[in-house]
This record gives C-alpha cells, sequence and structure tokens, in this order.
C-alpha cells in the first residue's frame, strides 16, 4: 500500500492539502485516465494508482472530512469494483477506440522519391499533464513553512527586538516552495507508449505531399495514425519539372564530341551510355524521367552537352591539329567536304577576277 506521503504526491498534492482538494485532484485525474476516455495503454495501471492513493489517504485518516460516511463524495468511480483496485480493462481495439494523431516528416532522395519506398517510423506518445497544465511543478504550490507564506522575515535584534523585515531566503519571497508535480515527476508530459509501423512511400512523392496512414497496422504499445509531410532534398545533378521531366547539362570534352565517342550520363536508375554526334547537342531518354504523378508513369530525361575546349593548347595539341587540317582541307583530297570544295572554288574564282581588274587599269 502507498504511504500517506505518496498518495499525496501521486494525486499531485502537498501533504497539507484539504478534503476539497483531495476530492478535486482525484475526480480530474480519474475523468482523465478513466479508461473508457483514455486509449492510452497506461490507463488501466494509472487508473488503480490513482485510486490507491485516494484509498491510502482515507485509511490512514490525514483528512478528516473524506471519513465522513455521509459524504456522498466518497463513492468509488463508477467503472471500479468497491473491494478492489481492479478497474475493468479499456474496450478491444475493433471497438472503435480512439486512435491519436501524429505529424511525421519523411525526407528523402530523388531517387527515393522517384522509385518508392519503404521507411520504419517510431517514437513514443506524449501528452502535457493536466494536473500541472505541463508546468511541472506542484499545484498549489506548498506554502514555505519559514516565512508562512508571507515572503518576508522580521530580523530580531540582539536583544529579541523585532527588527527590519526582509526577503525569505527559502522561497526567495514568492511565499510558496517549488515542488516538483508528483504526477509527471516534473517532467510536464505524461508518456503514453511507443508506436511503430512500416510506410510505403508510393513512387512520384512529390516535396511538400501530405499522406494519411491508418494506424490500424502499427506494432508496438498504442495504435496511432500519421500524417507524413514528404521533404524531397536537392539533387545535385538533376533539375526536376513539374511535369516530371529532368533536366541535366553536361560538360563535356570538345575533342570526344568532334570525334562523336560515347560518354556515361547520369540517370535516375543509374550511369547510361550515350553515343554523342557532333551536329547536336541535346538529347532525350525517353521514360528515364520522374513519374508524372504519384504512382503515374515516368516521363523523359534531357540532356544537355556543353563541348568544352581548352583555352589554349599545348604544342602536341597544335601539331596534330595542323595534321588535321591539312588531311582535311588538301583541295585534291577526295575526302573534303562539298562545301569547302565549293568555297575555295569561289575564293580562287574572286582573286582572279581581281587580278584581271587591275591589269586592265
Amino acid at each position: 500500500m502507498l504511504s500517506p506521503g505518496k498518495a499525496f504526491a501521486e494525486l499531485g498534492l502537498r501533504p497539507d492539502a484539504s478534503a476539497t482538494e483531495v476530492k478535486a485532484a482525484w475526480r480530474r485525474l480519474v475523468s482523465h485516465w478513466h479508461p473508457d476516455r483514455n486509449a492510452s495503454a497506461l490507463a488501466v495501471e494509472k487508473i488503480q494508482r490513482i485510486n490507491q492513493a485516494y484509498r491510502a489517504i482515507l485509511r490512514a485518516g490525514r483528512v478528516a472530512d473524506l471519513d465522513d460516511p455521509d459524504d456522498d463524495d466518497r463513492v468509488e468511480p463508477e467503472s471500479a469494483d468497491a473491494n478492489t483496485d481492479v478497474t475493468p480493462p479499456p474496450p478491444p481495439a475493433d471497438a472503435g477506440a480512439p486512435r491519436r494523431s501524429v505529424d511525421r516528416t519523411v525526407h528523402l532522395t530523388l531517387e527515393e522519391a522517384s522509385a518508392g519506398c519503404t521507411r520504419v517510423l517510431q517514437g513514443k506518445l506524449v501528452e502535457t499533464c493536466l494536473t500541472c497544465a505541463g508546468g511541472g511543478e506542484q499545484v498549489p504550490a506548498p506554502t514555505c513553512a519559514a516565512c508562512q507564506g508571507a515572503g518576508t522575515q522580521q530580523q530580531r535584534t540582539w536583544f529579541g527586538w523585532l527588527g527590519s523585515e526582509s526577503t525569505c531566503a527559502t522561497c526567495a519571497g514568492s511565499g510558496t516552495l517549488r515542488s516538483a508535480c508528483g504526477v509527471c515527476q516534473g517532467a510536464g508530459k505524461l508518456s503514453l507508449g511507443k508506436y511503430r509501423i512500416a510506410v510505403r512511400i508510393p513512387h512520384g512523392a512529390r516535396h511538400g505531399d501530405l499522406l494519411q496512414v491508418d494506424g490500424s497496422r502499427a506494432a508496438g504499445e498504442s495504435p496511432v495514425d500519421l500524417e507524413i509531410r514528404i521533404e524531397v532534398a536537392a539533387h545535385a545533378l538533376f533539375k526536376l519539372a513539374d511535369d516530371g521531366t529532368l533536366h541535366n547539362e553536361i560538360p563535356v570534352d570538345g575533342f570526344v564530341w568532334i570525334a562523336n565517342r560515347a560518354i556515361k550520363v547520369p540517370t535516375l536508375d543509374g550511369l547510361q551510355t550515350l553515343r554523342l554526334s557532333r551536329d547536336r547537342l541535346a538529347y532525350v531518354l525517353k521514360g528515364q524521367g520522374f513519374p508524372t504523378h504519384r504512382r503515374g508513369p515516368r516521363a523523359d530525361h534531357r540532356v544537355d552537352i556543353r563541348p568544352v575546349f581548352p583555352e589554349s593548347f599545348s604544342t602536341d595539341q597544335n601539331i596534330l591539329l595542323d595534321q588535321l587540317i591539312a588531311t582535311h582541307s588538301n583541295p585534291g583530297d577526295d575526302r573534303a567536304d562539298a562545301p569547302l570544295r565549293a568555297w575555295d572554288a569561289a575564293v580562287r574564282t574572286w582573286e582572279r577576277s581581281r587580278a584581271g581588274d587591275a591589269g586592265e587599269a
């Protein structure tokens, strides 16, 4: 059985609380923790402790008015057995017991949001202690015994005469003593149990989306519904358009681009080989973008190529360039492009006409 001191603390009261304060605290706590109103797994145990504390104070005779047989307020709660401390268990989960709702934020990469993923969310359920209104201190606060609640003390002189008043050092002038709430032990909050639930994030979830999760699938001490806010981190390589199109600009070696070589392009599915063509700077990868909408098909991925050439060439590069120019611009070379041959012919004709005009003059 609880000692009277612990019984008062269990009800969140000071040891010299009156009968009215005891009854009010008991009624308040029973109303809050009654299993018919509170779906917490701790409700049954808590209501038992509240009843035990009330009976401990009653049997100890610490508050005389509680012993009055004519006091109708002495009756136990209707759901409690008058001969035991056992309170009926809460209704089963399928009887429509209320579940609490918890807001959570899930952080995803762009790849996770595109493909979908599963996250296991777990945590603790807490609520504000009603006894102390979340302050963590006993209410009402115990009166300071040193100053009898006055907040000041009179100093006595050497001859026993009363001197000037000074602030009470024990309570710092408040007249009351700060004491931890006996219900929440000074925390200001009460633990209602734990929850754990695996949540499937659908593919195509966007930044800012809100997902509702039914808590009936949750494991743990307390069923809980979840409202999940999706946050998708900015990607270092891709830009996402509203229609799901992905875009990235890739700098490539200008000589690789001229030579129509292949490069590795990052996509949401990993690196992919892309064959370059020197007549193209933009490429479209069909169906390899982000989903157009949640659980929808994927959009396209656009790749823009930016050829990069050195600002100055080395000696070896200049020699190679001269050789390349010579092989490509030789008028007698059948491999020369037709536009170049036509241009060279036009220039020679123009030079001859100018030379003829100068001779006639």
